[in-house]
């Protein structure tokens, strides 16, 4: 009996999506929850689970094909996977043993393999397959690549490991490599541009003092990780913190435009800007008003980890009403930081540097932070903008206010 393998249900605000990675292929045997394919959408990777044990049979939708909401992908052959049907495992094993007897350079490779492969500078004759019947998967080309990378360099200039999303050349060389964006990247790109071309947008900036800050954390951190089962103090907790207080007071920043109306929120769902190998997330720290720094900080080290395991959720990264990005993490001392529609407001927090300050007629040197707030000038006046970004800078500079709520 033939079960459908179908692409998961996608929420509103997810049109399609895109077949990244078969793992299998036709003839494969699979056993339930196996990892089957990997859809990509807009915002995460999506991964498929076979929903009982079989064969796999006919691959409907192929990588780089568009899937739409519980569009058929393919099926699987119902049964015992160890019993899998003679039938449907010959073609397979003759087309993958077909070329070892021919004596070909070039073994059957899984289309990502081949691309990664090729991405990395691998000969894709010499990795040793491990699929059904010698077949080269993607995890075999990984293998490969790693090994690479961990080999003693012979000749430096082949030694060096390309990155995937972007080839390094021979100096010298005059070529050119043309690769489809990532559906994450193109939607990056077309928000980008939508906020630019649909808001009002402007960016205010000031600085903080971050002597106290960084003071409370040096003395506590460890009592911090301690009491808190190993969650580390670091700043954007403060940020967040800080952050959250100064929406109750500028209800505007919080706030987005719907149409002809502006629709305020009586929660704060901050989102926080994390790096990944697909480009930059922001998953969204629900109700941060409500939570202390260890839950602040928890849910942005799980978070971080789901980045870059690739495991975060549509859930986790849908919504949010204000949104904080730390440029300074990579050594960025000023930016403008673009506001992601339909929020009203960005934070950007830049790298701290020991500077010379005028403080009581003295000059001393202090730890500083250039901050940035991009606000769409449709809602935020410019007098709300500079006073919302100076309370966060006097919370910080005096993060007793903090706990005091003044």
């Amino acid at each position: 009996m033939a079960i459908e393998i179908k692409a998961p249900t996608f929420p509103e605000s997810v049109a399609d999506g895109t077949v990244a990675t078969w793992h299998k292929q036709p003839g494969d045997a699979v056993k339930r929850d196996d990892l089957i394919v990997d859809i990509e959408t807009d915002k995460v990777v999506l991964e498929v689970l076979a929903t009982a044990d079989g064969v796999l049979g006919a691959i409907v939708k192929n990588e780089g094909d568009t899937v739409l909401s519980d569009e058929v992908l393919g099926s699987i052959e119902a049964g015992g996977a160890a019993a899998a049907p003679a039938a449907a495992a010959a073609p397979a094993a003759a087309q993958a043993a077909a070329p070892a007897a021919e004596g070909e350079e070039d073994p059957v490779a899984a289309p990502a393999a081949r691309k990664l492969a090729e991405e990395n500078g691998i000969n894709i004759a010499s990795v040793a397959g491990t699929g059904k019947g010698g077949r080269v998967t993607k995890e075999d080309v990984v293998a490969a690549v790693a090994a690479k990378k961990s080999a003693p360099a012979a000749a430096p200039a082949k030694a060096a490991a390309p990155a995937a999303a972007a080839p390094v050349f021979a100096a010298g060389d005059r070529v050119e490599k043309r690769v489809p964006m990532t559906r994450l990247r193109a939607k990056v790109a077309e928000r980008l541009v939508e906020a630019q071309s649909n808001m009002a947008m402007l960016t205010t900036f000031n600085e903080v003092d971050m002597t106290e800050v960084m003071a409370l954390r040096s003395k506590y951190k460890d009592l911090f990780e301690k009491s808190h089962n190993g969650v580390r103090l670091g700043f954007m907790s403060f940020f967040v913190k800080a952050a959250t207080e100064a929406l109750k007071r500028f209800p505007a920043v919080n706030a987005s435009i719907d149409g002809a109306d502006i629709v305020y929120h009586g929660y704060a769902d901050v989102g926080v800007a994390v790096s990944s190998d697909r480009g930059l997330v922001v998953p969204v720290l629900r109700n941060a008003e409500l939570m202390s720094l260890a839950e602040i900080e928890g849910g942005i080290a799980t978070f971080g980890k789901k980045a870059r395991d690739g495991k975060l959720s549509m859930d986790e990264m849908t919504g949010g009403t204000f949104t904080i990005t730390n440029g300074g993490t990579f050594g960025s001392m000023m930016s403008t930081p673009i506001v992601n529609p339909p929020q009203a407001a960005i934070l950007g927090m830049h790298n701290i540097l020991q500077r010379p300050m005028a403080i009581n007629g003295q000059v001393v040197i202090r730890p500083m932070m250039y901050l940035a707030l991009s606000y769409d000038h449709r809602l935020i006046d410019g007098k709300e903008a500079v006073t919302f970004l100076v309370t966060i800078k006097n919370l910080l500079e005096d993060p007793a206010r903090l706990l005091l709520d003044i």
